[in-house]
């Protein structure tokens, strides 16, 4: 593994009375793809929500690039962390351009947000035909590549994903997943993603974390745990 962008140690957070991360520590490296997995429930979106600032930690660390940081959104989007929250979340009000324009809120010079935008719609190029277009009327799968292309409006060092295949056509995940890896060749931007589609996801990914009832309870190279039982007994309630 390179050397860890960030990591999360002995991580712990209540909503109320559940915990729903437990002593959690993991890392994610440069360049590198990683997965979070697990049944419903099991923390997952929890560590995004944590490592971007959005749930409020009890107790544990997150490091940034060896330095200890107290995780507050518009602090981590101008380290370089972007979430790409589940379900699409894109302004249907808002033209796809303007969408883009969001992504960018937070660099001041128009030329080099123009310069940004256009760089991403190389990744995206289907995006281009519909710059003038209300976001509303985008397909399920155009919605998260415009949810995917706002992120990276940003030049992120790292992506926090949740769940970018939900509610999408087969033949729209694979090419969701492609661009996800094409993202991290192109650009060696680190991803975090969240996903329950493991067959896909583990095709993409280097390494995986699995979770359980708030606890990592196991983790290693993809390749390894593809042919491991640990997915089906965590899936399956299973586990000890």
């Amino acid at each position: 593994m390179q050397s860890a962008l960030i990591k999360i140690e002995d991580v712990s957070v209540r909503y109320g009375g559940v915990r729903a991360l437990d002593g959690v520590s993991l890392s994610l490296g440069e360049r590198e793809i990683v997965a979070l997995m697990g049944p419903n429930g099991a923390g997952k979106s929890t560590i995004l929500k944590s490592i971007f600032g959005l749930a409020e930690i009890n107790s544990g660390k997150i490091i940034w690039q060896d330095h200890l940081i107290r995780p507050l959104p518009h602090e981590m989007v101008r380290r370089g962390i972007v979430l790409v929250p589940q379900g699409r979340r894109v302004f249907p009000s808002l033209s796809v351009r303007e969408n883009l324009e969001v992504g960018g809120f937070m660099i001041p010079d128009k030329q080099e947000l123009a310069r940004r935008i256009e760089n991403v719609l190389v990744t995206f190029p289907s995006l281009r035909h519909r710059l003038g277009a209300s976001a509303r009327g985008l397909s399920g799968g155009q919605q998260q590549m415009l949810a995917l292309a706002r992120g990276l409006v940003a030049n992120p060092k790292i992506l926090l994903l949740d769940e970018p295949s939900l509610g999408l056509a087969p033949k729209i995940v694979k090419e969701v997943f492609d661009k996800i890896k094409e993202i991290n060749q192109k650009t060696g931007t680190a991803i975090l993603v969240v996903e329950h589609n493991i067959k896909s996801l583990l095709k993409i990914v280097d390494r995986v974390y699995v979770l359980d009832k708030g606890r990592v309870v196991a983790d290693g190279d993809a390749s390894i745990l593809m042919g491991s039982e640990i997915l089906k007994k965590v899936f399956l309630g299973e586990l000890e």
